[in-house]
């Protein structure tokens, strides 16, 4: 088996393309899944988030290892328990040549976790702050209890224009017709699974962008992707796939990037059904209420075997929300162990000897090698008795009959595969959103499709959100996460290592929240 420490060590393998640089003042760049949407608030999702990037910024940037840094604020600072104060940046102006200022902010914060039919708000991110105009470039962000994670959640936000979004629908954004933002890039373009087309500002206040144009091309299929990079019709792709990186890393034609992310790879199950709609053969009972059920599953995967052969070992088996050296991660937590025979007997002792039905819903261009994953996850559960079927489909599909598809617009589902990569870079971010009990009103459990609750993981996350002590918050969250993955509120399966490659003349730097800039681009 290949040894872990190969693929974490972000690695550069540098060689010359005999097809020469991107055009001059272009980049084309081959995106393995394109965004759902171009409206920033429309759904939390790492395609839709690194397209926005590029055309809006946040009141706190954060670079490639999610370190935080000014962005259109200059600075900010609790002024005492409750309150933090932002001072804004003075002299920036919107694509459209308008002014940014506090009204801005103030209008973004409001539209932010009420966009129509979200499949996955950002409301985990604005729900509970109050915010108030000072003046044109100061904001007060109140909440009821001191909360230190401020500048992490207000760095997930992008800034819009009032001006231009008073009104406005998500189709307004995927038009272009609200999409003004502050960034680097201006909108030009976009025909859903074929082009999306960014130009240069070349009035940004930042950095100046490096390329003048940007067409990003959504190529799903994993083969063309490869393909159209040496046949030089991309300068760019992402989400190489794992089967083509040892061929990749022998060619002199190739620079590849690589770096693990924060991003978790796991399974939810239903917890709130006393009848779930893809289980079978129970009496119309759902098994997966019981937590001897849910140590069968998890026990019956075989991790080390998904990450070796489905992912080529360019992954790293899971057993908890977070990999090393992130904020809020439990040492006493490790990757279950695979132990079938276990897996069975926890069946028996849970009343179902002879195993029953299963459906597992995944998506099938969103993670690396989803569909592939789901299917080893099938037969390994099938081998211990639980007879399961496998229905992947896209992702535009996926997440928003995963989210709302069933009755009263609950999770359609019953057993799906998800991933989760923390925004804010620590451990209250899927705390957060996966495993505190579901309450719209407060912006909890935004992406909890199993709707697990536990009300003594729903207190810590509550008590860590409210310290400021860096010590004690990180032993709550480290506590929290324990109590929920010991009770298998979700499971977690992998950890994503990322790959991207270029031609001639570029290279990627990794990024943890695995986005794909072309701001993090760099010219060799």
């Amino acid at each position: 088996m290949r040894t872990v420490s190969k693929v974490i060590l972000g690695l550069f393998l540098i060689a010359v393309l005999a097809t020469g640089p991107a055009m001059a003042g272009q980049i084309v760049v081959g995106l393995g899944s394109e965004p759902s949407s171009i409206d920033p608030h429309y759904h939390n999702l790492g395609p839709n988030n690194q397209l926005a990037r590029h055309i809006f910024d946040r009141l706190v940037h954060s670079d490639e290892n999610q370190r935080l840094g000014p962005g259109l604020a200059e600075s900010w600072k609790p002024i005492n328990d409750t309150t933090w104060e932002f001072k804004l940046r003075r002299g920036v102006n919107f694509h459209d040549g308008s002014p940014f200022s506090a009204d801005d902010v103030i209008f973004t914060f409001e539209r932010a976790p009420n966009v129509e039919a979200s499949p996955s708000s950002f409301a985990l991110y604005t729900k509970g702050k109050t915010l108030k105009k000072i003046d044109d470039f100061t904001i007060h962000i109140i909440t009821e209890k001191p909360y230190p994670l401020m500048p992490n959640d207000v760095s997930t936000i992008n800034i819009i224009s009032k001006k231009n979004g008073m009104g406005a629908k998500t189709g307004d954004y995927n038009s272009g017709k609200a999409t003004v933002g502050t960034g680097p890039y201006t909108f030009n373009q976009w025909v859903p699974g074929d082009r999306l087309i960014i130009e240069k500002n070349p009035n940004y206040w930042g950095k100046k962008a490096q390329f003048d144009r940007v067409i990003f091309k959504p190529i799903k299929s994993d083969p063309t992707r490869v393909a159209a990079l040496l046949a030089a019709d991309v300068d760019m792709i992402d989400n190489v796939p794992t089967a083509d990186i040892p061929r990749l890393k022998k060619s002199p034609n190739v620079v590849l990037s690589q770096g693990v992310s924060n991003r978790v790879i796991y399974l939810h199950l239903d917890q709130f059904r006393d009848e779930s709609p893809f289980v079978t053969g129970t009496g119309g009972k759902n098994p997966l209420k019981d937590q001897r059920v849910r140590q069968a599953i998890s026990k019956a995967i075989n991790r080390p075997a998904i990450v070796e052969r489905v992912m080529e070992g360019v992954a790293i088996p899971a057993g908890q929300l977070l990999p090393e050296k992130f904020f809020g991660v439990s040492p006493a937590l490790k990757p279950e162990s695979y132990n079938p025979e276990a897996a069975k007997k926890l069946l028996s002792d849970a009343g179902y000897p002879n195993g029953f039905g299963l459906t597992l819903h995944g998506p099938n261009d969103r993670y690396i090698n989803d569909a592939k994953i789901c299917q080893a996850i099938g037969q390994m559960l099938t081998r211990v008795g639980i007879d399961t079927k496998v229905e992947t489909m896209p992702k535009s599909v996926y997440f928003r009959k995963a989210s709302r598809g069933g009755p009263n617009k609950s999770p359609a589902f019953s057993f799906i595969l998800v991933g989760w990569g923390s925004g804010t870079g620590e451990a209250s971010s899927p705390l957060k959103s996966l495993l505190h009990t579901y309450d719209k009103s407060r912006g909890f459990g935004a992406s909890n499709r199993g709707r697990y609750s536990n009300a003594d993981v729903d207190k810590l996350i509550e008590q860590a959100l409210a310290t400021v002590d860096d010590g004690k918050r990180e032993k709550l969250l480290q506590r929290a996460t324990e109590i929920a993955i010991q009770d298998l509120g979700i499971i977690p399966l992998h950890y994503q290592v990322n790959t991207w490659a270029t031609r001639k003349g570029l290279a990627y730097t990794p990024r943890t929240d695995e986005y794909t800039l072309v701001m993090s681009v760099v010219t060799k």
